[in-house]
């Protein structure tokens, strides 16, 4: 099963299928199939700044295109993904096709957005961290972040 990402940033993620059995306390999230077996819930539904969003942003991501080389950042598309997380983050309406009109390159800009992901929660509030002293500011929570990367991301890949 693969991640879906919702229009709202929210990702439906697969979870492994648990197995109790018989006179193991069952909850109304489950259900038997009469060999002692039980399944759990096969998705669960993560939102930015749950445990694990970031890994799963970064999952999806992966997926939408699973033949893409090894995520490299350069320091000029550092630059651009903070310019343009900065300036998403300050327009009320996050007009994202807008902002991303005034970047010079998309792909390097989402190369470095994808090597923040990868890095997990702490990258990503390291990375608001630096957004936040290069273009001014208070840090983005992590989750706020996590979401406005989830969000440049979907609009680069159409």
């Amino acid at each position: 099963m693969e991640i879906v990402r919702n229009p709202d940033g929210s990702l439906v993620v697969p979870v492994p299928a648990t197995r109790h059995h018989e006179g193991d306390d069952l909850d109304e999230t489950t259900a038997g199939d009469g060999n002692g077996t039980v399944v759990g819930e096969t998705t669960r539904v993560l939102h930015p700044g749950e445990g694990g969003y970031s890994e799963a942003l970064a999952e999806w991501d992966l997926q939408q295109n699973p033949d893409r080389e090894p995520v490299v950042s350069t320091a000029s598309g550092r630059e651009e993904a903070m310019r343009i997380v900065h300036a998403i983050s300050e327009t009320p309406d996050h007009d994202i096709a807008g902002a991303l009109k005034e970047i010079k390159d998309p792909e390097a800009c989402g190369e470095a957005l994808r090597y923040v992901l990868v890095g997990g929660t702490h990258s990503v509030e390291a990375f608001a961290a630096e957004v936040a002293e290069a273009e001014g500011g208070d840090p983005l929570a992590a989750h706020t972040m996590t979401k406005i990367i989830g969000e440049v991301l979907a609009e680069l890949d159409k």
